[in-house]
């Protein structure tokens, strides 16, 4: 079964750290650009940020340039999102994909380029 799997969620208290995992089962995420995204309750799912193939391409959402970094292990078939100086605006279920392209085709995230979603992993932040 080919799925993509988010781990690292958690709660946190404002200007703390998580770093999220989203790790591919069944594929191997090397060919793709994956995309980070998030929905906080009440609100669309919106972009995060994304990586090419090539770690090099990389956006970020304007909201959390500065605080996060996304990074990929393509031995490990995996995606890292290192968040620092966490916000309670931050809270947010978190969701990862894989893209339709191997590049990172828009300045942030748009989910109509992303074909395979995880289930998400929740973010807390508050104290």
């Amino acid at each position: 079964q080919l799925q993509l799997v988010e781990s690292g969620g958690g709660l946190v208290q404002p200007g703390g750290s998580l770093r999220l995992s989203c790790a591919a089962s069944g594929f191997t995420l090397d060919y793709y650009a994956i995309g980070w995204f998030r929905q906080a309750p009440g609100k669309e799912r919106e972009g995060v940020s994304c990586i090419g193939r090539s770690s090099r391409n990389t956006n970020y959402a304007d909201s959390v340039k500065g605080r996060f970094t996304i990074s990929r292990d393509n031995a490990k078939s995996t995606v890292f999102l290192q968040m620092n100086s966490l916000k309670p605006e931050d809270t947010a279920v978190y969701y990862c994909a894989t893209a339709r392209w191997a590049a990172c085709i828009d300045s942030v995230p748009d989910e109509v380029n992303y074909d395979r979603w995880g289930q998400g992993t929740q973010v807390t932040v508050s104290s």
